[in-house]
C-alpha cells in the first residue's frame, strides 16, 4: 500500500510540473516541434515542414473564400486588419512580433479560431508547422 501511494504521489507531482512548465514561454521554434511530433504521429511518410508550402497555404483562398492574408496580409511583418471587426492584429510572423507563438495554448486557440473561419475545418499539424515555418523564415 505504502508503494502505491508514492507512486500516486509521483505521478501528482510530475503531471504538476507538466502542467506548470507547459504554461511557461516558448519560443516558436519549441512549438513547431510540438507540430513534428503532431506530424510524424499522423503520417508516417512525414518528411518535414517546408516554407515554400506554407507560404503557398498562407495566400491561398479556401473554403470561406479567405485565406490567412486576407487578415494577416500578404506581408505578415505588417500589421492586418481582421475583415469583419476591423479590428488591427499584430504582425504575425516572430521576426516583427517576438510575443508570436510564445504561448501554445494561445497558438493552439488562434489556430483553432482560425483554420475553422478560413478552412471550415481544423488544419493539420503539417499545415501549421509549414505556415509556421514560413512566418519563421521571414526576413525584413
Amino acid at each position: 500500500m505504502r508503494k502505491i501511494g508514492l507512486v500516486i504521489g509521483l505521478l501528482i507531482m510530475v503531471s504538476q510540473g507538466l502542467s506548470a512548465s507547459s504554461a511557461s514561454a516558448a519560443t516558436p521554434v519549441e512549438i513547431q516541434k510540438g507540430f513534428e511530433a503532431a506530424a510524424r504521429d499522423g503520417a508516417s511518410g512525414f518528411s518535414g515542414f517546408s516554407a515554400q508550402r506554407g507560404e503557398l497555404f498562407f495566400k491561398a483562398r479556401h473554403g470561406n473564400d479567405w485565406s490567412c492574408d486576407t487578415c494577416h496580409t500578404a506581408n505578415p511583418l505588417t500589421l492586418g486588419r481582421h475583415v469583419k471587426t476591423g479590428k488591427e492584429i499584430a504582425p504575425l510572423a516572430p521576426l516583427a512580433n517576438p510575443q508570436r507563438f510564445t504561448d501554445a495554448a494561445k497558438v493552439d486557440k488562434w489556430f483553432k479560431r482560425n483554420c475553422n473561419d478560413v478552412l471550415n475545418r481544423p488544419c493539420t499539424a503539417r499545415e501549421k508547422g509549414d505556415v509556421l515555418e514560413y512566418l519563421i523564415s521571414l526576413k525584413q
